[in-house]
């Protein structure tokens, strides 16, 4: 089926995705918001989220993928939600092999059988990312599979920013930087604790502190 869309947008409802959402309306690249849904514990807070924060003319397109049986049985924190006041969560229990691989695929699967050839992905410089398939060197072999293989061209336009940058851009581009959700360890209430928090806080607060400083 073809579509009339340039590109798709892998979102999530977090400040990255949405922050790329608006940058791509400002480019006026037109685009199909895409969310997977494979089994995180959040899925329904995020999804509720996209529907919240994306630009007001995307947010009745946004094309929902379920891949949940794909993680059902695992024993990451990212499935199976922790109780907070009881357990602890270190960074290694919410890990999720091939998630991205996962991702890309999918995007570029759905994309190709639109008639789509851009798959615009928000991945950024991540301080806490620690596994193999989010480093720059992955993201760069992968895309050059999919596009080989597949004629899909995955774009990555914050691969190369800080959260720091991201909020910036969030903040000249308008965006509800405030209702965007990201939280790893808890599905209603961001636990300010996980790695996504973590580095979420610490970018606000270098933002709150640069503005605070005399022009």
């Amino acid at each position: 089926m073809k579509n009339n869309r340039e590109a798709l947008l892998l979102c999530s409802g977090g400040l990255d995705s949405t922050t790329l959402a608006f940058w791509l309306i400002r480019e006026r690249i037109s685009f199909v918001p895409l969310f997977i849904d494979y089994g995180q514990h959040c899925a329904y807070t995020e999804l509720a989220t996209a529907k919240l924060v994306l630009p007001p003319s995307v947010r009745s397109e946004i094309r929902t993928v379920n891949i949940v049986d794909v993680y059902k049985r695992s024993s990451s924190r990212l499935i199976s939600e922790p109780d907070l006041w009881r357990e602890s969560v270190e960074d290694d229990d919410l890990y999720l092999p091939y998630r991205n691989i996962l991702f890309m695929s999918i995007g570029a699967a759905v994309a190709q059988a639109e008639g789509i050839n851009i798959v615009y992905s928000a991945f950024i410089n991540s301080n806490h990312a620690k596994e193999i398939d989010c480093s720059a060197e992955f993201f760069r072999r992968l895309a050059t599979l999919l596009a080989q293989y597949g004629s899909v061209e995955i774009r990555m336009p914050f691969r190369d920013f800080s959260k720091l940058r991201v909020a910036e851009l969030a903040i000249e581009l308008g965006v509800s930087l405030g209702k965007t959700y990201s939280c790893q360890a808890s599905s209603r209430i961001p636990c300010g604790a996980c790695p996504n928090c973590v580095e979420r806080l610490a970018a606000l607060r270098a933002l709150g502190e640069k503005d605070a400083q005399p022009q």
